[in-house]
């Protein structure tokens, strides 16, 4: 079978490329190359991904290609990124980035070179059952990424396939290190793509600008000054630069909430302030991977932010007297962020989610 691997200079996906041509499939590798405004800096490592990745194709004998999806990466996922962090909102790019770049503008580019399928090193699953597609959670439960797939679409999964779904992590460093593929010993890379390591507000501030305003308690006493409310997430601890008062309990600050027309941050004093959970979240822009909605009810698990344990929740649909879908959880979940993504499951099946509104 013809089988296109998104190698990324990674370690995940050169193990999943090698198991791939391990198979007898027939193999080609693309690397694709998403954003370009300063990838010369310090801070982005296309350059040195790309190295790593070319390494890996001639180490395992498989042809590489190297495709610009910089265009279609700005307007579908980055525009979408920067309106909603002016709306107050903390998206989750990592999410669309699969929908839009790696499922849709990677894979129609891979059907047009006659690949059967496309295959990424996710540690998630896939399988059909009685004519649907389902995605499944990777059996390392440390790894697991069907959070940031939860919006993939029946067509997608069809074309999908990944190799690392039943190996733990340690396996797979341990294959890439017995098989002497030159980047076994590379970090996993961490934060968003684009921004890579760079001080985030310090990016951000290239494109939203500054528009100071007050830090207020829930009790409307002021405790300091925000530089924009747009810098600021949910459970958000760090870079709040407030000092102790003489009449607070002393424990550390944390964003509760923000009034945008007010541009007021809110904040609170330790992280069990009630304030900071919610047993009632609503869902917008809901997605469900089987293309019918689940049944109303209890039985379901659900995380409202990655590497969170599934916790037991209850789903109501949207209906006459729900304006939004919404997940009654049994306990209260800490700081669910507006703009990032609610997901549900039925055991180790992703359902799909919604936007946290």
């Amino acid at each position: 079978m013809k089988v296109i691997v998104g190698l990324s200079g990674g370690v995940d996906s050169a193990v999943t490329a090698w198991l791939l041509k391990a198979q007898g499939h027939d193999v080609l590798g693309i690397f694709m190359k998403n954003w370009e405004d300063d990838d010369n800096s310090n801070y982005c490592s296309t350059r040195e991904d790309l190295v790593d990745a070319a390494s890996v194709a001639d180490h395992i004998g498989i042809d590489i290609e190297v495709v610009n999806f910089a265009t279609e990466y700005k307007d579908r996922v980055f525009s979408y990124f920067l309106a909603e962090y002016q709306a107050g909102r903390t998206p989750n790019p990592d999410v669309l980035c699969n929908t839009e770049i790696k499922f849709a503008a990677f894979l129609d580019h891979a059907m047009r070179l006659g690949a059967e399928k496309i295959a990424t090193g996710h540690y998630a699953g896939v399988r059909e059952l009685d004519g649907k597609f389902e995605l499944l959670k990777g059996d390392d439960d440390t790894k697991d990424q069907s959070y940031f797939l939860h919006r993939l679409t029946q067509a997608q999964l069809s074309r999908a396939m990944f190799p690392l779904a039943n190996l733990p992590k340690r396996d797979v460093r341990a294959i890439a290190e017995r098989e002497r593929i030159p980047n076994f010993a590379k970090k996993d890379s961490t934060g968003i793509c684009f921004i890579g390591e760079r001080p985030f507000r310090e990016f951000l501030e290239r494109y939203l600008p500054k528009t100071p305003g007050e830090m207020i308690t829930p009790e409307g006493a002021h405790v300091g000054q925000h530089q924009g409310l747009a810098y600021y997430t949910l459970g958000q601890r760090g870079g709040l630069h407030i000092g102790g008062s003489r009449d607070g309990s002393g424990a550390p600050w944390y964003v509760a909430g923000k009034d945008m027309s007010a541009n007021t941050l809110i904040v609170v004093q330790g992280r069990e302030h009630p304030a900071l959970r919610r047993t009632a979240v609503p869902m917008v822009n809901t997605h469900w991977i089987a293309g019918s909605e689940p049944a109303e009810g209890n039985g379901y698990g659900a995380k409202t932010r990655y590497r969170q344990p599934d916790a037991a929740a209850v789903y109501v649909p949207a209906d006459a007297t729900h304006a939004n879908a919404t997940l009654n959880f049994d306990e209260g979940q800490w700081a669910p962020t507006p703009g990032q993504y609610a997901v549900l499951y039925h055991g180790n099946v992703c359902l799909g989610g919604g936007v946290i509104a």
